[in-house]
């Protein structure tokens, strides 16, 4: 009789982990997995994600800084802000047409 009991609860335990050797052996199939199996790949995958992250960053950041400077230029009904934000478009307009940098 005990070894009928000790069937029936085994049987879901091997059925349990028979379910996680099939999702294990799922997920290893993933091309993701595959390719990050080694450790100098998973490096290369996560410079070239960190530059992308980093460059992208930039990007926005720079557009988004730009247009934010020339709309609070357009604002001439607060004149300190205004004027201060046509001050940095001529700082930013001399550098770019080569008469900044100091260097």
């Amino acid at each position: 009789m005990k070894d009928a009991q000790d069937h029936d609860q085994e049987n879901p335990l091997t059925r349990e982990i028979e379910a996680l050797r099939r999702e294990v052996a799922r997920l290893n199939a993933l091309s993701f997995v595959r390719i990050h199996n080694s450790i100098p790949r998973l490096l290369g995958y996560s410079l070239m994600r960190g530059m992308a992250f980093g460059l992208g960053t930039d990007l926005g950041a720079s557009v988004l800084i730009s247009f934010l400077v020339w709309s609070l230029s357009q604002v001439e009904f607060i004149p300190i802000i205004g004027e201060w934000a046509s001050q940095i478009i001529t700082a930013m307009q001399e550098y770019r047409d080569g008469g900044g940098g100091g260097r």
